[in-house]
């Protein structure tokens, strides 16, 4: 069962979370520096995409479903790219602004297809921007249909906590991106989507799918979870929840590029729910878009025909 365009149409998300401008560098490789054993990279091309938060909201947008985005940025020239950038995508912002901050670039430079380096700008918002954004919060969550926290551990979401409290008091699920060994914060939200990396920092290693299963249903228990979503890459994926598990093996195809997979699964995931499809029908449709979306190079996002193409 998948919704109809009509349906999607209508569902709403609301994203709150980190955003970041991915800029990548491209250039052939001629020569290695006499300066340092390092290659020179003679730049030719440049691109810049939506990254964290507002990529999320992208996949939201692009899967047919309607995505608002709640975030703080600086009032500096890649914020002002970055908006750009989104209002092209259709969808709606709620840009809180910092002077001091920094809006977070990744710059990737990269060379004869690989790449050589990466580059980070950031720093952490202002404790009173991060006020008027829970502020901003308590208006637009009432008018959305499922709201979806996605944090990279930028400090854009210091307030969480009161913000899941809110949407879940409202009946509104709430999904989660988390990082960090502490996942406290994450208290009686619908459904977390930590990576394997991600949920060994909270759980401990594990020896076998059994003590997976315990670790996991322990910490959804501790935690007031709805559900755990465990994505796996190469593995599939695995939801626990109060039925037990249910896990979806990877799609098998050609994987090009990781790069923002995670932000593909729980986009998808959050439209879907958001549309009205429980979490046990979703979880296929969230790792079919998983799926493709590692065929394609860099960020990348997944359309409605695409997905439900096989269908």
């Amino acid at each position: 069962m998948h919704p109809s365009l009509q349906q999607l149409a209508a569902a709403r998300v609301l994203v709150v979370g980190d955003v970041m401008l991915d800029r990548y560098w491209y250039g052939p490789v001629d020569r290695i520096s006499p300066e340092a054993p390092v290659p020179v990279v003679r730049v030719t091309r440049q691109e810049e995409r939506l990254g964290g938060a507002s990529n999320v909201a992208y996949n939201i947008v692009s899967v047919g479903a309607q995505a608002s985005l709640l975030t703080v940025v600086g009032d500096d020239e890649a914020s002002h790219q970055l908006e750009a950038l989104v209002a092209k995508t259709g969808i709606k912002t709620h840009f809180g602004r910092d002077a001091q901050l920094k809006t977070t670039v990744k710059l990737r430079v990269i060379g004869r297809q690989q790449q050589l380096l990466r580059l980070d700008f950031e720093n952490t918002p202002e404790k009173e921007v991060l006020a008027s954004q829970t502020a901003a919060f308590g208006e637009l969550y009432t008018q959305h249909d499922a709201i979806l926290f996605s944090d990279y551990g930028k400090g854009g979401l210091a307030h969480i906590a009161l913000m899941i409290e809110q949407a879940r008091a409202a009946g509104k699920p709430v999904l989660i991106d988390p990082k960090g060994a502490d996942y406290s914060r994450y208290q009686n939200a619908t459904v977390i989507t930590p990576n394997r990396a991600e949920l060994e920092h909270v759980i401990g290693t594990w020896h076998s799918e059994t003590e997976l299963n315990d670790k996991a249903h322990q910490l959804r228990r501790s935690l007031g979870l709805q559900a755990l979503l465990l994505t796996r890459s190469e593995e599939g994926m695995t939801l626990f929840d109060e039925q037990g598990q249910l896990h979806v093996p990877a799609l098998a195809r050609e994987v090009f590029d990781v790069t923002g997979a995670g932000d593909t699964v729980i986009a998808t995931l959050a439209a879907m729910t958001a549309a009205g499809i429980p979490l046990r029908q979703a979880v296929p449709i969230a790792n079919q878009a998983g799926g493709i979306v590692v065929g394609k190079f860099g960020t990348a996002t997944v359309t409605y025909d695409e997905l439900f193409a096989q269908s």
